[in-house]
């Protein structure tokens, strides 16, 4: 689609403008009515649906206030600029904040959608998600996937900004905040992500921890007693405190003085009362995760001086909170002006940011894809690396790394640099052995425009897990490249060798999993990532050398093709057995049909790359690949043998996995487990057997 950077990259040119408070600002009994109408709204929302967490939202409102109506430049008008300043509610749990604030500012956010909070259909989901409801740039609930996810927004924007940026014409130029709770600040991957953007320097990342003291089980003193803002100040991180989480002013001179710090990450610890003003209640776990009742919300509301009906936004309240839209409408009107300019002046960096932006891959961007001679062997790990480089020397929205095994995954661009806190511009990534971090950091990677590739072990591929299943419930389209892909990779034994891996991977929704069998299924494999813009992609590799077959074109865009069929005297007939494979283990069925077809057997092979994409193919085409009439049938795969009854059927038999590895040269725990041809001709006659019985 065509694109225009004009539009989506409007933004304030004044974000350094200071936030502290001057005599512009607004009355105090209508500021604090404001803050009051957002914890109103979150009260009667969770009420109304009997379910909720208020407790954060109530909390927290004078925090939301101080971004939405103060510090962040966003224009409701246009959500999607590209330079807007995110916001990243990482207490997911507490989304009525979220909703009230983007209600309030004029979001298209109707009040019906917040008296239909959790219901069925709604734009009000118990937790936000990202390309559902106007505003939400991240799906959170998950603690501590915000605030990491946050992490890799903020590298994106140091990025872009380094390699677009002009002098004068500062285009992209905008900051992330992250409200985030104690529930956050306990997961892990929060603390790698962090420790991440403390070693990279993000100085336009800003946390506003919600410092209330309370988990669902009861006060965090219970399991949380750490100096939290002593660790971030280990991290490298810019931390103050705000001793009173109501005193607008004081939170609003935080964030100036982290506004002002381009060097740091902030981090703005900020006491709060969880369910503030809830008579008896407050600062304690019942509010946290309920919704107050009938009698204690009546109670909150006079406590309060909330006098104004269920649902209402008091007209002093509206009109406030609109200004917020009006200053983005006029930032954006001097946005334009200023890249009009820059596109008159740098017209080839304008061009290309505009098209990385809009996600278009270039013409021709998989031209110089590597082929390789059948024959030939080769890792499709060292395949992908060619292929990986051939894209990446023609999309420039390509950007990524490893969980400190760039040298084992081969995932480094050739020719060009890392990125570090001295150089935002590179495209290559360290993420270090932080897996969950940079997993989260690329879906923020690709929520601003860029295509991240990430690479590890398949079997570390546990570690990154919650954050992959949110690429794909976001449908970002992350490439996770994970190699060592099987028992076969040898002597580092069980603990590194996935079994149960790839069918886990591939009962995730809206991911496709891709496991070549050579390096010419590899170079499709890449090319499909690469189009897709719905979803991410697994791409599982080999350690070992397999070798590179006759691949036709465009057969793993298909997911599943046959890869040598049946002959009887030199001439194609109906196969009386299939053999059924994936990744390394289709050379291993081509030699066993070699002895099959030996044997008078006429035997076909098909490799499935793919299950999600054989799948999506019409019913004739599968048909086609996998006749029904053929029931002999062996699946083979070095991995977990449950899931391959869909394509075994009744009579078929599964060569696979139910048990852990072993530690050995590659080749004798393939052997030692069945994987030999020998194993495979053995199966397909037990299969005939059956079938013909």
């Amino acid at each position: 689609m065509s694109h225009d950077p004009s539009h989506d990259l409007s933004h304030d040119l004044s974000h350094d403008n200071d936030t502290r408070t001057s005599s512009a600002t607004p009355d105090s009994a209508v500021r604090a009515r404001a803050v009051n109408t957002i914890r109103a709204l979150t009260i009667d929302a969770t009420q109304a649906a009997g379910d909720g967490h208020p407790g954060m939202p109530m909390g927290t409102a004078p925090m939301g206030y101080a971004l939405y109506a103060h510090a962040m430049t966003h224009d409701p008008a246009d959500p999607t600029w590209v330079n807007r300043d995110r916001y990243v509610q990482s207490a997911g749990h507490g989304s009525m904040l979220q909703y009230s604030l983007l209600h309030l500012t004029g979001y298209d956010l109707p009040m019906d959608e917040l008296r239909r909070y959790r219901q069925w259909d709604s734009r009000t989901p118990g937790h936000p998600e990202h390309g559902h409801t106007v505003g939400v740039e991240t799906t959170t609930g998950p603690l501590g996937q915000g605030i990491a996810t946050a992490v890799g927004m903020a590298i994106a924007e140091a990025h872009l900004a380094a390699r677009y940026n002009r002098p004068g014409f500062d285009v992209i130029d905008h900051r992330t905040f992250v409200i985030a709770s104690d529930g956050d600040l306990m997961e892990g991957v929060s603390s790698e992500a962090s420790s991440l953007a403390g070693h990279l320097g993000l100085g336009k990342l800003i946390v506003l921890y919600d410092d209330n003291g309370i988990s669902i089980d009861g006060p965090t003193s219970i399991t949380f007693s750490e100096d939290v803002q002593a660790r971030y100040r280990a991290y490298g991180w810019h931390v103050q405190s705000v001793a009173d989480g109501n005193d607008v002013d004081a939170i609003l001179n935080a964030i100036a003085a982290a506004q002002d710090e381009r060097g740091k990450p902030s981090l703005i610890a900020v006491r709060t009362v969880i369910g503030y003003g809830a008579p008896d209640v407050a600062g304690t776990s019942k509010v946290h995760g309920s919704p107050l009742g009938a009698q204690v919300a009546a109670a909150t509301k006079v406590a309060l001086g909330i006098d104004w009906p269920e649902f209402t936004v008091p007209d002093d309240v509206a009109a406030h909170m609109r200004g917020a839209a009006q200053r983005g409408a006029t930032a954006r009107r001097d946005w334009l002006e200023l890249y009009g300019r820059y596109r008159a002046e740098h017209p080839a960096a304008a061009e290309e940011l505009s098209a990385l932006l809009a996600g278009t891959l270039p013409d021709g961007f998989d031209r110089d894809l590597p082929t390789f001679e059948p024959g030939s062997k080769v890792a499709t790990r060292k395949a992908s690396a060619q292929a990986l480089n051939a894209l990446a020397a023609h999309v420039p929205a390509m950007v990524g790394g490893s969980a400190d095994l760039a040298g084992s995954n081969f995932t480094d661009i050739d020719g060009d640099r890392a990125m570090t806190r001295a150089d935002y511009a590179g495209r290559m990534l360290h993420f270090g052995i932080r897996e969950h971090a940079m997993a989260a950091a690329a879906n923020g990677l690709a929520l601003s425009g860029l295509r991240p590739f990430v690479a590890t072990f398949m079997v570390f591929s546990d570690y990154l897990k919650p954050a992959l299943r949110l690429s794909a419930l976001m449908k970002q389209p992350v490439v996770y490249v994970l190699t060592h892909d099987s028992i076969g990779l040898g002597g580092d034994g069980p603990t590194h060798q996935p079994i149960e891996h790839l069918m886990a991977l591939r009962a995730v929704p809206d991911l496709v999993v891709l496991r070549p069998a050579d390096g010419n299924e590899t170079s499709q494999a890449w090319r499909v990532a690469m189009e897709r813009r719905d979803g991410p992609t697994v791409l599982a590799l080999t350690r070992q050398n397999v070798p590179n077959l006759e691949v036709p074109a465009g057969a793993v865009k298909r997911g599943g093709y046959v890869s040598a069929d049946a002959t009887s005297g030199g001439s194609p007939v109906e196969p009386a057995v299939i053999l059924i494979a994936t990744g390394s283990e289709v050379a291993l069925c081509l030699a066993a049909r070699d002895t099959l077809q030996e044997r008078g057997i006429a035997t076909r092979v098909v490799s499935i790359p793919s299950f999600e994409l054989f799948e999506a193919q019409e019913a004739a085409y599968r048909e086609d690949v996998l006749p029904a009439a053929v029931t002999a049938r062996v699946t083979v795969e070095a991995g977990a043998r449950l899931g391959w009854e869909r394509y075994a059927g009744p009579h078929g038999e599964i060569v696979g996995l139910d048990r852990f590895g072993a530690s050995a040269p590659g080749d004798t725990v393939m052997k030692e487990l069945g994987f030999t041809a020998a194993h495979v001709v053995d199966a397909a006659e037990a299969s005939l057997r059956r079938a013909r019985a």
